[in-house]
This record gives structure tokens, sequence and C-alpha cells, in this order.
């Protein structure tokens, strides 16, 4: 799964995911730890990046940018149930014989784009810089913006815990919509099309997240 250069929702609310202990984290890229069996390691940033975990740049010259690879790669993504790992990489993409452990600064799944689908009018956000290769469909009375970091979310699959993070530059297109009541630093609707839609939020709490980034616990 390597290059060179380029369910249901699971409950994991009672296991520990330590970001101290990545500091003694040891792994090497491509280990072998049974017979035919491979393992890599990968991050993806608050951006929507993928990387190569250990990389020391981390930036767009140095991210994973081939749309097949990035389908092949996100769409087998899901939260980590092998016990390997678990408390360092929260969640894995299983392909063939490769074990790929991720971990995020926020989400696994960062929305960051907003498009309308090729074959007509639905809108859709795409995700991890794949434009129309990887999206789900756009709802933009679910957009929530978390009081406490000011980022904006996203429903996402269930597999990866059902939350995904909007990217920053597109999280700042869509916050002239947003209308705030007096001294409130949440929004309580979202104007869009011309309609003023109320933003249902409950759907968050059933939701996970495992984040690197403190500012996000």
């Amino acid at each position: 799964m390597i290059k060179t250069q380029p369910r249901h929702l699971i409950n994991l609310k009672y296991f520990n995911f330590n970001l101290l202990s990545t500091r003694n984290l040891h792994y090497v890229q491509g280990q072998t730890p049974e017979p035919k069996i491979r393992e890599y390691f990968y991050y993806i940033d608050h951006e929507g990046m993928l990387f190569l975990d250990d990389a020391r740049m981390k930036n767009f010259t140095s991210c994973f940018k081939e749309k097949d690879f990035l389908k092949f790669f996100f769409s087998r993504l899901r939260l980590n149930k092998t016990q390997r790992y678990l408390s360092d990489f929260p969640y894995i993409s299983l392909c063939g014989r490769e074990r790929n452990f991720i971990r995020c600064d926020d989400t696994p799944l960062v929305f960051t784009e907003q498009l309308k689908k090729a074959d007509g009018d639905e809108e859709v956000l795409s995700y991890a810089h794949a434009g129309q290769v990887l999206t789900l469909p756009y709802e933009p009375h679910k957009l929530y913006m978390d009081p406490k970091n000011g980022r904006v979310y996203h429903p996402a699959t269930p597999q990866v815990g059902g939350i995904g993070l909007v990217r920053s530059k597109l999280a700042i297109e869509l916050s002239q919509y947003f209308e705030f009541p007096a001294g409130d630093a949440s929004p309580t609707h979202f104007k869009w099309h011309g309609e003023r839609l109320k933003l249902e939020n409950d759907w968050v709490a059933g939701t996970q997240r495992f984040p690197m980034s403190e500012e996000c616990q």
C-alpha cells in the first residue's frame, strides 16, 4: 500500500487514546508482525492531507495526491478494532494483507471542497482533496460549529465515527451564512439558497472523535 511518492457505529469511549504515549511509540514502516502481513503508519492533518506518519516534512508537496490511491485508502478507512496500536492509531485502513494505521489532528475525514456531482445538480462535500472521487451528500442544516474550538463539522460515515471536520478555508467561506443569536458562540441557523435553515445538531452526540490536537479534545 505504501508508495514512494506519491457497520455500525462502534463505541470506543472507554478506550484511552493517550496523546503523550506517542512520544515513546516504536514502529518500522513496512514491518511484518506475522507472515505475509505488512504494517504502515499514516497521519491526516486538519487540512485533510494524508502523510506517512514519520515524514519529517508535512506539506502539500509531500502529501499523497494520487486520486485512485486516495479512493482505495479512504474507502477502507474505519475505526481500529485490531487491538494493535489502538492507543496511538485509533483508525485503520485494511488493504489486502496490509494494515494501514492512521492517526489525525482532528478527524480522519476532512471535507475540503463543496461541489455539485458531475452527473447532476446534487450538492456534495468532497474530502481528502480527492475532488469528485470522494464525496458525501451535503447537509447544510447539519453543519455544527463547536463553541469550544470554533471548528466546523459535518456528518460523515459511521465507520469513521460519524463526524468529519470542515477544512478551515471552506469553513471560512461557509461562516458568512451562519446566523448567531446575540451573545451566543454557537449559530442557530444557516442561510442557504435563499432559505433560512434551522441547524440540527443532535447528531453530534452520537459521534466519536479521537484527535491528537489538544484544542480539539
